[in-house]
């Protein structure tokens, strides 16, 4: 799941996937703004069939939360 966390995050913001760890905070690290957070979750969204709630993207910061958060959804 965290691979596939890093590839989505890798294609979108255009950063070597070699350089995200599971630790790797999106905003703070990779540089993601509010749009591109946005996008990430849209295409989690549609490439898991699931729905991710306007107040649990606060607690969604690293790689690892992310995923972590599909495996419990999917």
């Amino acid at each position: 799941m965290k691979e596939k966390v890093k590839e989505i995050l890798s294609k979108q913001l255009r950063v070597d996937i070699n350089d995200i760890s599971d630790d790797t905070n999106i905003m703070d690290d990779l540089g993601a703004d509010s749009l591109d957070i946005v996008e990430m979750l849209q295409t989690i969204e549609c490439d898991f069939g699931i729905i991710i709630p306007d107040e649990d993207v606060q607690g969604l910061r690293t790689v690892g939360d992310v995923a972590d958060y599909i495996e419990q959804k999917a």
